[in-house]
């Protein structure tokens, strides 16, 4: 009641019912969880805390660092298990979004080189490589060890020199990187992706660096067939370095010049001579971890014109990719004793990918729209 006559104030008051002593008793909820929006989450904590303890789940070495970083630098009391509770939920989120946007971008099949008219000047590169992960899941063979596949994707026009010397390397100022543990089938829509996203079928060229492996080399014929494929050079002196020291029982003065010397023939591409030097050394069979190194050139032949390449001012390194496997996987999942399930892995995977690509915002407005 006012001087200007009856008022009406709507309230909503939220009860939910619950039984005490064989009776019924109305119990209040807490508006401000609605305003909040914690209604909406698993969790008792705002979407920005959520983010934020997300964000040190996957970037510290583990929850129990992250626990400690939250309540040293922020005043949060989390325990390191809500903290892998948290990681894993915005990660999966960030996970099946990715699935979603693939399928999508398959589905809508997005221009690809042959349809377009004008080409922007530049090289779309695409690496890609992969590196073990200790899980819980024991394969056929009872190992627990899976494959983390690691696409990267960016272009020339984003590729830095630091200083004048090639020796000094590179720096990528935009790229973008997408992991997957699973079958190189369902890997590939996630390359396809990144490479779309940074611009494949925008640009005159596209490059893949690959190590050599069946799967990758297929995977990318299929997907890009107007790729030119690049056999990582490191890779190939990797692997007749192994060749070499197995066929000359460890002999650096035998093994080392004999090395430089077929690496130096495939990259004036005399393979004729190599095929010849490996079949002197008498090798037929070779042990785990050495690769046939004549199978392995003979199946990568039309993808090693390196001083053509080094002329047109490709790239034929993958040091790129080795670095991101370091940095997303090994630095945060391959720490003393760490075992995962696949499905943690993969959500702490799919986080720190964006955070590598600069990508964090994408994740913010994935929960912020929740």
């Amino acid at each position: 009641m006012t001087m200007s006559g009856v008022l009406t104030i709507q309230r909503t008051l939220l009860k939910r019912t619950l039984p005490y002593n064989d009776q019924i008793e109305k119990a209040e909820i807490v508006p401000l969880d609605e305003l909040l929006q914690l209604d909406r989450l698993p969790f008792k904590m705002t979407k920005l805390v959520l983010l934020e303890v997300a964000y040190m789940g996957q970037m510290l070495t583990s929850y129990s660092q992250a626990s400690i970083e939250l309540g040293r630098k922020l005043g949060y009391n989390i325990s390191s298990s809500l903290v892998r509770d948290v990681t894993v939920f915005v990660g999966d989120l960030v996970y099946q979004k990715d699935v979603e946007n693939a399928i999508e971008t398959q589905k809508n099949l997005v221009l690809s080189q042959s349809n377009s008219k004008e080409f922007k000047k530049g090289i779309v590169y695409i690496l890609i490589d992969g590196a073990a992960v200790n899980t819980r899941v024991e394969d056929k063979s009872g190992s627990t060890w899976r494959e983390n596949k690691l696409g990267m994707s960016f272009v020339s026009v984003h590729v830095r020199k630091r200083g004048s010397s090639d020796k000094n390397g590179y720096t990528i100022t935009r790229k973008e990187y997408s992991a997957y543990i699973g079958s190189a089938a369902e890997f590939a829509k996630f390359v396809y992706q990144i490479a779309i996203n940074q611009g494949y079928g925008q640009y005159e060229k596209t490059i893949i660096l690959g190590d050599g492996a069946t799967w990758i080399r297929t995977m990318c014929e299929e997907l890009f067939p107007d790729a030119l494929q690049i056999l990582d050079f490191y890779h190939l002196s990797e692997n007749v370095y192994e060749f070499a020291k197995h066929a000359f029982k460890k002999d650096e003065k035998r093994y080392q010049p004999w090395a430089k010397k077929i690496i130096r023939w495939i990259k004036e591409e005399r393979l004729d001579e190599v095929f010849k030097a490996i079949d002197k050394t008498g090798v037929v069979k070779t042990p785990v971890g050495v690769v046939n190194l004549k199978g392995y050139l003979t199946n990568n032949k039309d993808k090693m014109s390196y001083n053509r390449y080094i002329l047109k001012g490709y790239h034929i390194g993958s040091g790129a990719i080795e670095s991101a496997n370091k940095i997303i996987l090994q630095r945060r999942l391959k720490q003393a004793g760490m075992r995962w399930s696949v499905p943690t892995a993969q959500a702490v995977l799919s986080l720190r990918a964006k955070v590598e690509s600069g990508l964090w915002a994408d994740v913010k407005h994935l929960i912020m729209n929740l």
